[in-house]
């Protein structure tokens, strides 16, 4: 029910204040037809058949996109319903869902309003409502539309963590909770949600199994009509068995304290998957007054999104060293968790190809390891497709030694390799330097720069003189790096490995090798035996090679 309640709700935070597009009428109708469409077969796939499809955070983004494009080109926003939902049991006390806040102020502000404050997890499964009779389980309502849901009661006695019989003041109580998948040391930040919710909503959807029921738990965190006092109903819950609600139900005495407890079960071990953190107060209205969408006293700040909404505005063709050509979209920045992102990779032209992305399509990127953006699927493709037309397949590990027009993407890749930390290690000196370094001196091939003076590097435009002067001495101290140092930066088809294998070599040791002495360094077999000959035997290769000679740079 959220899914749907925060899609109407939610106005996406990075697109909600965006312009809008520049879509004629026509356009504009054509594309959010198509976007609706999507989103009512991921409805229906989520409620039918227990299937997400799309994460919570992605599916809210693209929902409030679609909102977006419906204000901006004067189209009221549709009426959102439900797909046809088979429950009919009526909850004994409503859902009311939780409203969320998009900052800490945002949150403060809600604190300073209200008193008698507590925090929890915001568990991320199925919710569930629990009715207690004369001490034992009489019935286990799915969420549904809030106010009517099906009945789980026979699916719910299957499940070990939820006790059957109860005492007390819980023997005749409505509880609602979370059923969750069970998790050994989940660690939110760096395993993400796992598709936790859906694994759930499948178990709850199929017939009696035993083996899916052992895998659920229960988190309960509200008791309507309970206890006044929190340190009551917690105390009652945990007596009855249901732990986990004392455990992780923290006083919430201000915003900094939520803020801390938030990112600490970011990065904690949990028995299950979150989404954020709820905070709420002790002073609920009488559970006849509860319904879906005002629930007041319960706000949730979730945790940034591992996973954003992007859309793709154009795409690009890089040249790498090696002559690869390399396709990267560039985005409508978004943010990802601190980093804002403007492009992302998509790997070679047939990978691209095969993923059909054209300017216009909404994809879903994360953060990979390091913060690396990383694509992950195409969520729905715009109905206008015009994609660009690659580069031809002319780049290769043996071309654009030499800086030509057409070779310049090629040449400044190899010139930002050969500069990098693991070959020649030029420190300070990355792919905007050398461009700015060659305007200045429009020098002729990959070691050319070897030749400029400390004058002509002091004069450099965009340069300081100071800058000038300590490259020219890295540039000096270049010249004695280890013979294999050299053999990277010139492109050697050759691994790390292989290359320290070879020992004290030369240019003229390595040149008389043949394919069977390649064959004994370590990886190299047959074809890559035949890759170092072809290399060490091309023109261009030996022209340069040669020039190194004659600047008594080691081995050559």
């Amino acid at each position: 029910m959220w899914r749907w309640i925060s899609g109407v709700m939610l106005l996406w935070c990075g697109y909600g204040a965006a312009v809008c597009p520049v879509w004629s009428q026509a356009k504009a109708e054509k594309e959010m037809a198509s976007l609706s469409a999507q989103i009512k077969r991921w409805d229906n796939a989520y409620w039918k058949e227990g299937v997400s499809e799309v994460n919570d955070e992605v599916y809210d983004q693209l929902h409030g996109r679609l909102t977006q494009w419906q204000r901006c080109f004067g189209s009221e926003p549709s009426e959102e319903k439900l797909p046809n939902l088979t429950g009919s049991v009526k909850h004994p006390v409503a859902h009311t869902g939780v409203h969320k806040v998009a900052s800490k102020e945002a949150l403060r502000q809600w604190m300073l309003a209200r008193q008698h404050l507590w925090m929890q997890p915001k568990v991320d499964g199925v919710a569930v409502t629990l009715v207690y009779r004369d001490g034992k389980l009489a019935q286990a309502i799915s969420r549904g539309d809030g106010l009517k849901g099906e009945d789980w009661t026979d699916k719910v006695r299957l499940i070990p963590s939820v006790p059957q019989k109860l005492t007390g003041k819980l023997a005749n109580s409505v509880l609602q909770g979370e059923l969750f998948w069970l998790s050994d040391n989940h660690v939110q930040r760096q395993m993400g949600g796992m598709n936790a919710r859906a694994k759930v909503a499948g178990a709850m959807m199929r017939q009696k199994d035993n083996a899916l029921s052992n895998k659920l738990g229960v988190f309960i965190w509200a008791w309507p009509d309970g206890p006044k006092e929190m340190h009551t109903s917690l105390a009652e819950l945990s007596q009855a068995g249901f732990t986990l609600s004392a455990r992780y139900t923290l006083p919430a005495d201000a915003v900094d304290a939520v803020e801390k407890q938030r990112a600490a079960w970011h990065v904690t071990a949990l028995p299950f998957a979150t989404d954020g953190i709820v905070v709420r107060s002790e002073n609920e209205p009488a559970g006849e007054d509860w319904l879906p969408g005002e629930g007041s006293w319960v706000v949730a700040w979730k945790y940034p999104p591992a996973a954003q909404v992007a859309e793709v505005s154009d795409i690009h063709f890089s040249v790498g060293r090696t002559g690869k050509i390399s396709v990267v979209a560039a985005l409508e920045p978004v943010q990802l968790d601190d980093k804002q992102v403007q492009r992302v990779s998509l790997g070679s032209v047939e990978r691209w190809q095969g993923l059909d992305i054209a300017p216009g399509d909404q994809i879903q990127i994360s953060l990979a390891g390091q913060g690396i953006p990383r694509f992950d699927k195409v969520l729905w493709r715009g109905s206008d497709r015009h994609k660009p037309e690659p580069p031809a397949p002319r780049y290769h590990s043996l071309s654009c030694f030499y800086a030509s027009p057409e070779c310049m993407e090629q040449f400044f890749a190899r010139l930002t390799w050969l500069s990098s930390k693991q070959v020649l290690d030029i420190d300070g000196l990355g792919e905007s330097g050398w461009r700015t370094l060659w305007q200045a001196h429009h020098f002729e091939h990959l070691f050319s720069w070897l030749l400029l003076t400390q004058a002509q590097l002091q004069a450099v435009p965009g340069f300081s003189s100071a800058r000038g002067l300590a490259l020219w001495h890295r540039f000096n101290l270049v010249r004695e790096k280890p013979f294999i140092r050299w053999l990277m930066a010139l492109g050697v088809p050759m691994s790390q490995s292989s290359l320290k294998a070879m020992g004290d070599i030369s240019w003229q040791k390595m040149s008389g090798r043949n394919a069977k002495d390649w064959q004994t360094l370590p990886g190299t077999g047959e074809e890559k035996a035949r890759q170092i000959i072809n290399w060490l035997h091309a023109p261009q290769i030996d022209v340069l090679a040669k020039w190194l000679a004659e600047q008594h740079i080691n081995g050559f």
